[in-house]
């Protein structure tokens, strides 16, 4: 646990000074509305992943799983990576979303043929988009947009020797979904406002369906920096072609982010 919360305590510290330095040089210059515009979004997504597997065993043809939050936290293998970046020019842009979470746990054995042992997996995903923006006024606007959404797990699974020698299996997966995009923003008055985000996709081509909702209360600190509180569901179900394996997960929570524009 001391491990998770030093690993949080790096998320926030590194997401503070990333914001002191482009606030710095947001404070220094920002762009006209309708020439260049640099957006940059660190966040923090507290979410739960609930999983189903198909497996071909007969004894378990489905193993559902529900991992918290704080449960995540309890076995990550690394620093995770969350944010996302827009790059518009006039009513073009491009949206991108990243996101990278290593985790780990021990396994227990009975320490006769294999001494315990450690599985790692690494969750890698990535979003981009292009957009055009088809309404604007002074107090809303509205995109649309097509893109892909790229996903990548590697897990590497070690036994420990015992009476037999230890053993070593990694697995490599990934695959890229197409997608339709939609985003919605609506000010409020007083620097207050709403924001919801939607993508759909998979068809088939990679996932069966992917897709993502987006809900955020923002609040504007100035012309260059907003915050944004709100939730987040990303969630897909892919199956190998023979079907003998498959998966059904939802990653869903709270999520709090800073926008720093310049």
């Amino acid at each position: 646990m001391h491990r998770s919360q030093r690993l949080l305590g790096s998320v926030f510290w590194g997401i503070a000074a990333f914001a002191a330095v482009l606030n710095t040089a947001a404070a220094q210059e920002v762009s006209a509305p309708g020439g260049l515009q640099v957006f940059v979004t660190p966040y923090l997504w507290m979410a739960g992943v609930h999983l189903t597997t198909l497996t071909p065993l007969e004894r378990a043809p489905e193993v559902n799983s529900n991992v918290s939050f704080i449960d995540l936290l309890s076995h990550l293998d690394g620093a995770p990576f969350m944010g996302s970046g827009e790059i518009r020019y006039g009513p073009l842009g491009v949206l991108a979303d990243g996101l990278h979470l290593p985790v780990s746990t021990s396994i227990t054995t009975h320490d006769i043929f294999f001494r315990g042992g450690n599985a790692e997996l690494a969750a890698n995903m990535g979003t981009g988009v292009a957009i055009y923006r088809v309404l604007e006024d002074p107090v809303q606007f509205a995109d649309a947009g097509l893109g892909f959404r790229a996903w990548g797990f590697s897990s590497t699974v070690e036994l420990n020797p015992g009476l037999l020698r230890g053993a070593v299996s990694s697995r490599f997966a990934s695959w890229v979904d197409p997608l339709i995009a939609a985003r919605y923003h609506r000010d409020l008055g007083h620097g207050f406002g709403l924001t919801a985000y939607g993508d759909f996709g998979g068809f088939g081509v990679g996932a069966h369906t992917d897709w993502q909702v987006i809900g955020t209360v923002d609040y504007s600190l100035s012309p260059s920096w907003n915050l944004h509180v709100g939730y987040r569901s990303l969630n897909f179900s892919y199956s190998t072609e023979n079907g003998a394996l498959g998966f059904d997960a939802h990653l869903r929570g709270p999520i709090f982010a800073a926008t720093f524009r310049f």
